[in-house]
């Protein structure tokens, strides 16, 4: 096993400047993740040639890859930097910021975008106060353990960063915003809510853009079903819409 690591990181020093490589070479130690390498470089703010840099700047939170706070592209791929085993990688290791979000600083973007998708689809379940409501209605066993898996997203953006459709010239929401419609229309509460969000998923950048390549559900890190949760909403906001069409007596249902 090689003594030490090498990593090739994509900095940018402001969200208008222009980006540029710096390489690093730090100690290595068994079981590393990329984390605890980027927190080397912390410590010790040298690069390759030996000349003193600016430390990398990053998001991280949890580190058990439960908030989604650190997703950056290793070596082409996005994902959790948490659980990127250093012993997993061919180096030097190459760590980009996703480009689908406007740059912070060096690997730390900004993912408003899809915080902002997930407000205009409600993702919550609403609620009459803030006292305490008692035990809500009970769910089914087999629609909560559909939820279950739904409930497992970390908002960590992956699915939009491998989406061909979500870009800088595209409105589309992403995979993730979507799945959380379905998550939060099923939820006996949240059920009440159902017809706004199935209105926000067929407005501008909703569900109709999606092109279906299927490389969210592929990158997801949690294994959510989301080319599921689509195709379920696709057909969700066309009953949504015929019904719209022909009358108001759906709303009794």
């Amino acid at each position: 096993m090689a003594e030490t690591i090498k990593l090739s990181i994509k900095r940018q020093d402001s969200p208008d400047s222009t980006s540029y490589w710096e390489d690093f070479e730090i100690p290595y130690r068994p079981k590393m993740n990329v984390i605890s390498a980027l927190m080397e470089i912390q410590r010790n703010p040298v690069n390759s040639k030996g000349e003193k840099t600016t430390p990398v700047t990053w998001d991280m939170n949890c580190l058990e890859e439960v908030c989604g706070a650190c997703s950056m592209v290793i070596n082409g791929n996005a994902r959790q930097s948490c659980t990127a085993l250093i012993d997993q990688y061919e180096q030097p290791i190459k760590l980009e910021p996703m480009s689908t979000f406007p740059i912070v600083r060096d690997l730390q973007v900004d993912r408003s975008r899809m915080f902002d998708s997930l407000k205009r689809v409600k993702a919550w379940v609403p609620i009459d106060g803030t006292y305490d409501l008692g035990e809500g209605p009970r769910m089914p066993e087999k629609k909560r353990q559909v939820a279950y898996e739904l409930s497992k997203c970390m908002t960590c953006g992956v699915c939009l960063e491998v989406c061909p459709n979500v870009n800088s010239k595209s409105d589309f929401m992403g995979a993730a915003p979507i799945s959380q419609v379905r998550l939060f229309n099923l939820h006996p509460t949240g059920s009440m809510s159902k017809d706004e969000r199935l209105d926000a998923l067929m407005g501008k950048g909703g569900i109709a853009e999606c092109g279906m390549a299927q490389n969210c559900v592929k990158a997801c890190p949690k294994g959510i079903p989301l080319t599921t949760s689509i195709a379920a909403m696709q057909r969700e906001t066309t009953f949504h819409m015929f019904k719209s069409f022909f009358g108001s007596d759906h709303e009794v249902e």
